[in-house]
């Protein structure tokens, strides 16, 4: 009767089901049984063959605890013919998808060799005839003092650090605004500090209003004290009495 070539007592007569060494030549199918060695139980008896079963990790037939063609461990998950752990069972790819055991393909992350630079976003200034004449209209206890200005060219303002503070340079103070509206022309309406524009995580821009004395409008409504407001590219933000800033992503 074949024998494990380890020495090892085995029920089974196809592989060993101590080290899943192949004993002999595959079954063929019929019932047989394995001899006691010296020291085992006379209750030892192999078992007969059961009908094959497919291997769940190749799909071959498999007759006993080992996988005849490519040795998978059914009991203990453990490829018997190496000795090493087997990988985890996994459905088999989708079509198109990497296959099995392939890192995913990722986009390179912002900055690295290879991809796309960041948009560069900037603001422009213009003076704005409609808003100045909404401001009028609403009144106040200044709104009838206030002269568009004859003439200011618009300026461009690259929004390069993380915050970009909008407001007038005040030398007492030590307030170095970003995005300094002091002019000429000088509108009488931008407070010192009027608001702030904060770079988001994702590359995109917010506004905050830290508590100005004329607020702070976007896209032509009212933003709260505090608050922050996503933009995108193309909003107006409007400060003061004709002032308006034109986000825009390059």
């Amino acid at each position: 009767m074949p024998a494990c070539p380890a020495g090892h007592d085995s029920a089974a007569t196809d592989f060993c089901d101590i080290c899943g060494m192949r004993i002999g030549s595959p079954s063929s199918g019929s019932p047989s049984s394995a001899a006691p060695s010296s020291g085992a139980s006379s209750s030892a008896a192999a078992a007969p063959d059961v009908p094959a079963e497919p291997c769940p990790r190749c799909g071959g037939a498999r007759s006993g605890r080992f996988c005849e063609a490519c040795g998978f461990d059914s009991e203990s998950a453990k490829s018997a013919h190496r000795g090493t752990p087997a990988p985890p069972l996994t459905a088999p790819p989708l079509t198109g998808a990497p296959p099995t055991g392939t890192p995913p393909t990722t986009a390179p992350p912002t900055g690295a060799p290879g991809s796309a630079a960041p948009a560069a976003w900037t603001a422009v200034v213009t003076a704005d005839r409609a808003y100045f004449d909404s401001v009028v209209a609403a009144g106040g206890p200044d709104a009838a003092a206030l002269l568009f200005p004859a003439y200011c060219p618009d300026r461009r303002f690259v929004l390069s650090r993380r915050e970009m503070r909008i407001g007038r340079r005040s030398v007492s103070r030590g307030l170095e605004p970003e995005i300094d509206l002091t002019g000429p022309p000088e509108d009488p309406g931008v407070s010192h500090l009027h608001a702030v524009l904060i770079a988001e995580p994702d590359g995109s821009w917010a506004v905050l209003d830290p508590g100005s004395a004329n607020g702070t409008q976007v896209n032509g409504g009212e933003i709260a004290a505090g608050t922050r407001v996503p933009l995108r590219s193309g909003d107006r933000i409007c400060v003061g009495a004709w002032t308006v800033l034109t986000i825009r992503a390059a």
